[in-house]
């Protein structure tokens, strides 16, 4: 008589119980996405209520929960709780019920915590070096930016002092080195799981690091807990179905009312359970970002894999629906993704960026950064907070914002054409536009054109000179290109005065201007709607 195997299925309070003081605790998700919310917040509630466990390493290979609805790490933001945090990005936004921002910010700010930040890319293949018993992850990936020793070595907070990112030389070459140590706990987020803890994540839109976090865990004789949506029977799904096999599963956590993401209950589209018309979707607001996005539009290419950062880039997609180029089938000719491994349809905006709507395929956020350190995203569209005098683009560091790099480095350093975009100024800038030309309401108090920016997030003038990179940056009132000694101003807004609106508000002048210097398509500059009109009544 065959013993069947015993059942997994554990409340998320039982789940945590076992987690010691001292432990490494890994988790995945990308904003609310396949963010495993209840049991982090079951670990969240077990130190408020028993002062333990203690000085817990908490990794997380991106910015996990919005801190908002869906919490994610802010659940274990805890004095005591976490001593260190590594995570390849944070999250800054104010909660509109409660007005403030994230706890994690604060302790980061107020020096609390040992605080890392690692670019997404490393924070993802670390955990296969750890998975295989590597001693640590070699690459090129980051080298001169703030994840390098030289320049900070992604130490977040002055309690940060121990070097987690070192420099070698191999065959005369510099790289960064990243020394593994164990996990002892993951937590990860999947659809399903039958009694073994066969897991699948066959109605989630990303993968992201889940199988490397599980894998990681158990080659460190570690444990690993999967929250589900609900537990299926044995022959159920297909083995091809199955992406992490239950031997590698120790509890699972059953939360069937989970949010899909922020403000998403669940919506099948974002991974092809059905399809949306795209000419259905809302087109973005008419705005400073609207304006950008117009802007960066026509320099996507057909038939070249482009990959969107988070910010206004990510308007360029429904930009492009709204003009009609995606009709009849033509959304196959320009292939879109983002560092979270979706591939195809529609990359979305704001709390639902990261996933793509009527998604073709989806990898795993491990073999997304392959693809992106191995160059086969060759166009890239980001946000920028900073450029300097040097070169030097900025989006880690600014301000009281923590964000960390997220996917830049890998993307910016991997491409072959960059468009930098974001609002010329911050910090209060309003625009309007009238008669189709810009007018600047109220300046932002910040600028973004400094003599030295405030971290190194990418080296963008040398990736021009050393890897013979085509690069621009697009704000609202004026498009450069980075040449090789320097900025070249290219175009300007229509309604917008050279000297006061552009030059004086940079702390370094471009080393060329364009004469005669070109005016900026009126056409992004009138809402597509507007224009309808105009040519009905014409």
């Amino acid at each position: 008589m065959t013993r069947s195997a015993p059942r997994k299925i554990v409340s998320a309070s039982q789940a945590v119980s076992s987690i010691m003081p001292g432990s490494t605790v890994a988790s995945a998700g990308v904003i609310g996405w396949v963010t495993p919310d209840s049991v982090l917040g079951a670990l969240g509630q077990r130190y408020r209520q028993t002062q333990s466990p203690r000085d817990l390493t908490f990794y997380f290979p991106c910015g996990t929960g919005d801190a908002m609805g869906i919490k994610g790490m802010d659940h274990v933001a805890q004095e005591g709780l976490m001593k260190r945090i590594v995570s390849g990005s944070y999250i800054n936004p104010v909660d509109p019920k409660t007005g403030k921002r994230p706890e994690l910010m604060r302790l980061i700010r107020e020096n609390k915590i040992e605080a890392y930040s690692w670019p997404i890319g490393a924070s993802m293949h670390w955990l296969r070096e750890v998975a295989r018993k590597s001693p640590g992850y070699i690459t090129r990936v980051g080298l001169g930016t703030y994840a390098d020793p030289r320049h900070g070595g992604g130490k977040f907070t002055a309690r940060a002092q121990d070097d987690l990112i070192r420099i070698i030389s191999i065959d005369e070459e510099e790289l960064l080195y990243y020394p593994t140590w164990p996990v002892d706990v993951a937590i990860l987020r999947a659809s399903s799981a039958d009694e073994h803890g066969n897991l699948s994540w066959e109605d989630e839109p990303l993968l992201t690091a889940n199988i490397a976090l599980a894998l990681a865990a158990k080659a460190s004789g570690g444990k690993v807990i999967a929250q589900v949506r609900r537990v299926v029977g044995n022959a159920d799904r297909t083995a091809t179905q199955v992406r992490l096999p239950g031997v590698y599963v120790d509890e699972v956590v059953v939360d069937p009312d989970m949010m899909m993401t922020t403000d998403v209950p669940y919506e099948p589209a974002y991974f092809s359970g059905h399809r949306v018309d795209i000419s259905t979707l809302k087109a973005p607001p008419f705005s400073t970002d609207r304006i950008i996005a117009n802007r960066i539009a026509p320099e996507v290419r057909k038939h070249e894999l482009g990959i969107f950062g988070f910010g206004a880039a990510t308007d360029v997609p429904l930009v492009m629906a709204e003009q009609g180029l995606f009709e009849n089938g033509q959304l196959a000719d320009y292939p879109g993704t983002t560092e979270h491994g979706a591939y195809g349809g529609i990359v979305m905006p704001g709390w639902q960026f990261s996933a793509n709507l009527n998604p073709d395929a989806i990898l795993d956020g491990v073999t997304q950064f392959d693809a992106i350190d191995g160059g086969l995203c060759p166009f890239t569209a980001l946000s920028f907070a900073e450029f300097d005098a040097q070169g030097i683009v900025n989006v880690s560091k600014f301000g009281s914002a923590n964000p960390g790099a997220g996917g830049f480095i890998d993307i910016a350093q991997n491409a072959e054409r960059l468009i930098f975009a974001g609002t010329f100024t911050t910090g209060g800038l309003r625009c309007d536009v009238v008669d189709g030309r810009l007018v600047i309401l109220a300046e932002g108090k910040v600028k973004k054109f400094v003599q030295k920016a405030t971290s190194i997030t990418y080296r963008a003038q040398e990736g021009v000179v050393q890897r013979g990179q085509n690069a621009m940056i697009i704000t609202e009132r004026a498009v450069f290109r980075i040449a090789p000694d320097g900025l070249e101003l290219m175009e300007i807004a229509p309604g917008i005065d050279l000297q006061k609106d552009v030059l004086d508000l940079m702390d370094f002048a471009p080393v060329r201007i364009a004469n005669p210097l070109p005016l900026m398509d009126g056409a992004h500059f009138i809402p597509l709607e507007a224009q309808t009109r105009k040519q009905a009544n014409a």
